[in-house]
């Protein structure tokens, strides 16, 4: 069992009892795992729980950057679960491709397509993912797919907030508990804005550009071939001080884009659903 590092306050203590004590009880699990902070603490509660009853399954395609998918290996072989990686195909896919509003909806019923299938191949019982209670009150088609492809959402379940997790992480020892959120690099689209793959690798490179100067969270929205950097607000100071723009806008115009800009709203999750 992993130890408890730091005090948690009564509601947070009861929360990880309930779900440790109903994970338990699973008596065997697959886990939709892309490695954020959320579906890494189901992971490592149910190989905790589970041992190699638990198994963790990451989608890889062109919309996890590949630092993401390095992350989630390296927090899986620290936790000690069994953690296996499948080509996803949403892409090929029009309801994914053309970027329609519930793109989401088309992404998780590939994944599960995959996980359910492996759950079963492997007798595993049932598949979990990390959806928590403030997911539910965004915009998110794709917890209705997983829905019908019966996945369990024990976080919602148990009504974990997105700060439970990251209290709850800390306090069991989990360096990555303030980890940022990285949606898929998807989500740099406006609907109806077409995805492919080339598309994709020109927002990963731009970010991964960016991150390397020190920024500790970054989207670069994609309009065609306009690129907009968005970053917290706390940072601009940083990027005003520490990035040359004649490098930063060669760098981008190289990648394929014709025009940067920067948001001056700063970073906001999910910015794009308004």
């Amino acid at each position: 069992m992993f130890n408890q590092l730091e005090i948690l306050s009564d509601e947070q203590s009861e929360k990880l009892y309930t779900i440790r004590s109903y994970i338990k009880n699973l008596e065997s699990v697959c886990i939709a795992y892309s490695g954020g902070v959320d579906s890494t603490l189901v992971a490592s509660l149910a190989f905790e729980q589970l041992g190699n009853k638990a198994i963790a399954i990451t989608g890889i395609s062109p919309a996890l950057a590949d630092t993401l998918r390095e992350e989630a290996r390296s927090q899986a072989k620290w936790i000690g679960v069994k953690h296996l990686e499948i080509k996803t195909s949403e892409l090929d896919q029009s309801s994914y491709s053309k970027n329609p509003k519930d793109r989401c909806f088309a992404c998780k019923k590939e994944l599960h397509k995959h996980t359910t299938y492996l759950s079963k191949k492997f007798n595993y019982n049932i598949v979990l993912d990390g959806v928590n209670l403030d997911d539910l009150k965004d915009y998110r088609p794709g917890i209705q797919a997983s829905k019908q492809a019966g996945v369990i959402s024990p976080l919602a379940k148990f009504k974990f907030s997105k700060q439970d997790i990251r209290d709850i992480s800390k306090a069991l020892g989990f360096p990555w508990w303030d980890k940022p959120a990285q949606p898929c690099l998807s989500s740099r689209f406006p609907y109806g804005h077409e995805i492919t793959s080339e598309r994709l690798k020109m927002v990963e490179k731009a970010e991964e550009f960016l991150k390397e100067g020190g920024l500790s969270e970054v989207r670069v929205r994609c309009q065609g071939s306009t690129a907009r950097i968005e970053i917290p607000q706390n940072e601009l100071k940083h990027f005003f001080e520490n990035y040359n723009f004649s490098e930063l806008v060669k760098h981008f115009s190289d990648l394929g884009f014709n025009c940067t800009s920067l948001d001056l709203e700063g970073l906001i999750s999910g910015k794009l659903n308004r």
